[in-house]
């Protein structure tokens, strides 16, 4: 059960309101409507759940566990997690899309929701890349929010943001995107309750086809979105 303070906390950082840009990223999603891979609402949630269960955003699940349980062992675990978490990125949009978030939460979070943990992060990594995954674990960590909720609400956030770039995209009405979040859930389930049972040393992604997609993204001719 959570408090209703840490569920209020839980929903401002896993809102769309919460000013991290998240709206200009489209994971590669954009190419993938370009060249017709993706063309209904069914192709929307068949690459949303590659994301989480196969892709960038099965990364971040095992990573945001991880970063969580070792906001309780030491700075120095955190630390090496958040230094693997900067470096597993396919492309350098993906890359640009997670840090770029990370550090505008980061930023954000300092002043909005203050705690000596992050504040001692923030300081530590001053001028480095924060992977988003990171620093929403170990700020869900260290304000004491279940880890199970806290996944879960960063994986519906991670599938919302990317149905939303495909409602704009596709095109597709608000509804059809409403259907594709509610066909996410049981993928959001799975992928929150085998993220927590997976080590660290077994991480690893088979994607190819979103990596595809990333890569040529970045030199598609006219674009929306960041990534």
């Amino acid at each position: 059960m959570l408090t209703d303070r840490a569920l209020y906390q839980l929903l401002a950082w896993s809102s769309p309101a919460y000013p991290t840009g998240a709206f200009s990223y489209s994971h590669g999603l954009e190419w993938a409507v370009e060249e017709g891979a993706v063309k209904n609402v069914g192709h929307l949630v068949d690459f949303v759940a590659a994301v989480l269960t196969r892709g960038g955003g099965w990364v971040d699940a095992v990573l945001f566990v991880h970063t969580w349980r070792a906001a309780a062992i030491s700075d120095q675990a955190v630390d090496e997690i958040s230094q693997l978490g900067a470096a597993f990125r396919g492309t350098a949009e993906t890359a640009l899309e997670s840090l770029q978030q990370g550090t505008a939460f980061l930023q954000i979070t300092r002043q909005a929701w203050p705690h000596p943990a992050i504040e001692g992060f923030a300081q530590r990594h001053a001028g480095r890349g924060v992977a988003h995954s990171v620093i929403v674990g170990l700020t869900c960590a260290v304000h004491a929010i279940a880890l199970q909720p806290a996944l879960s609400a960063y994986l519906q956030a991670v599938a919302a943001n990317l149905v939303s770039a495909g409602v704009r995209l596709i095109p597709l009405g608000q509804t059809h995107g409403q259907l594709a979040i509610a066909r996410l859930l049981p993928v959001i389930e799975s992928v929150s309750e085998h993220a927590s049972r997976v080590e660290l040393e077994d991480l690893g992604t088979a994607a190819p086809g979103l990596e595809r997609c990333s890569a040529l993204h970045e030199t598609q001719y006219t674009r929306l979105f960041r990534s």
